[in-house]
This record gives structure tokens, sequence and C-alpha cells, in this order.
């Protein structure tokens, strides 16, 4: 038995993590205008000035099921039986479905797809867990430690205005010009594997105040907290400092929202996430 890991772009790993694993990425895309651009390919930091000169917001597309029949048609080629496919959550994506319809039309190799139910580095932790365990552990064991460890995660998400929302018909134009003047900051959360609103405050400070002292509540050890941010490094590294501060022992990781995510949540959004588990990655 031989076993692949499969992740999407979405889960923005490192290449690190993706060389130290031999992890697959299939990717998504973003689109503008008629621009088609690979997101595993597209530099975050070009993508948000890109995103922020356009007067029309871009749009995102999944990996088709014949890019994915490709991926597992020389995966088996390379002598894999199994794979493990982890993806963002279904509910905002056919990524997850595409991987299973693949699975069913490719002979040889036995697919396992796991619907993550969130995205970001979340999923992408959950997708170092399963590389961890892809030598010891049969795909179905996996499987049931993935499902242990997605029960106990959780990410909230601060957008820092409302246009992308509006702009994706989320919100309506009045309730956009609204919430800009009283500088409401919508705090977000996947529910049922959508991203629906969690809570609003005043002001972005208050939101990182009120994400802060959410996860002091939820987390305990052992844990890994995975600050995320769309081209807003610095004030991620302060939250950083703060739950290093707090949880001394447990991992604290930076990571980034790229072109797919950012789409939706808009430049210098920040989201925390968490995984009761230590990765040795990390160690």
């Amino acid at each position: 038995m031989k076993t692949a890991i499969i992740t999407d772009s979405t889960s923005y790993l490192s290449q690190e993590m993706i060389d130290r694993y031999d992890i697959r990425v299939i990717s998504l895309n973003v689109i503008f205008k008629d621009q088609v651009f690979v997101e595993a390919e597209y530099a975050p930091t070009q993508f948000y000035e890109r995103m922020r000169s356009e007067k029309q917001l871009p749009t995102t597309s999944q990996p088709t099921t014949g890019e994915y029949i490709t991926l597992l048609e020389q995966l088996k080629t390379d002598g894999y039986t199994d794979c493990i496919a982890i993806h963002l959550s279904s509910g905002i994506s056919g990524t997850y479905q595409n991987a299973i319809t693949a699975g069913e039309m490719v002979e040889g190799i036995n697919m396992y797809a796991f619907d993550s139910e969130i995205a970001c580095m979340v999923a992408g932790m959950y997708t170092l867990r399963a590389a961890e365990l892809k030598d010891v552990l049969s795909p179905e064991q996996i499987i049931e430690e993935l499902k242990l460890i997605r029960a106990d995660s959780k990410a909230y998400f601060l957008v820092d205005d409302l246009k992308n929302l509006q702009k994706g018909g989320r919100l309506n134009g009045a309730q956009a010009i609204i919430g800009s003047m009283l500088q409401v900051k919508p705090i977000l959360h996947f529910e049922d594997k959508v991203i629906v609103p969690y809570d609003k405050v005043r002001t972005k400070k208050k939101a990182v105040q009120f994400v802060q002292n959410k996860i002091k509540q939820e987390v305990a050890a052992p844990a890994t907290i995975v600050v995320i941010h769309a081209n807003a490094e610095e004030e991620a590294d302060v939250i950083i400092q703060h739950f290093k501060s707090h949880f001394p022992e447990a991992d604290v990781i930076k990571s980034y929202f790229g072109p797919v995510i950012g789409t939706h949540l808009g430049e210098k959004a920040l989201g925390v996430g968490y995984v009761h588990h230590k990765f040795e990655f990390f160690q």
C-alpha cells in the first residue's frame, strides 16, 4: 500500500511543507475579466495590487474533474494505491465533490476524500496531520483521526471593510454604506460548511480583541494556533506575539489568505484558527 496526500491551493501550505511530505496540490483559479490565473502560481501581493485597481471583483473557479482525473492517473502511474484528499469546505466550493467524482472514474487507485468544512491553513493543518500518519495508519484510520481533529477546531475571520462582501452579492449597497459609516467590522466563521456572520463590532481593534478572547476561552493544550492575513502582515505579527505570550506551550504560526479566499474576504482581512494538535513540522 502506498498513500498519496492531496489538498488544494486554498490550504496555503508552504513549499517546504509540500516538499517534506510530498503533498500533491491541485489549484483553484482566479479570473480577472477574461484572464485566468492559477492560484498556486499567483503571488498574493501581486493579486491584491491588481484587485485594488480593478472596479470589478474577480471571480474564482474550482479545478475541473478532468484535471483531477489527470492527477489520479499520474499518482497511479507513480505506484500509489490510495490517496487521501483534504479540501476546502464543500459549502463554498465543489472541489471536494470533484475529488469524489474523479475517484469513481479512475480505476486502480482508491480515493478517500475528506471535507474539511473550513478553509485556509486550518484545512492545511488537517493535511499535515494526514501526511504525518500516511505511513503509520490505514487511509480509513487517518480519515477517522481527521474527523476527531475537525470536531475540535475553529476559525474566525475579520473583514476589514464591506466592499468585497457587497460586490460579491453578500450585502446590498445601502448596508455597505451604512456599515462603512459606522465602521462596523463583521466577524465571520464557518457554520454548517459555509461562511456566516458570527458577530460584529464597531472597530477593527475591538474585533481583534473579541477574537483573541474567544481563542483564549476555547483553546487548550496541546494546540496549534494560526494567524492568517490578507496583505496585513504587521497586524498579524502583533496578534501572533499576543498569543505566544498567552499560550507559551502552543505553536503559533502565520499564514495568509491567497487570491481565492482573498477575493471574498478582501484585502487586510485577518483570521485566527486553531487545531488541538502539535505538528512535527513546527517542532
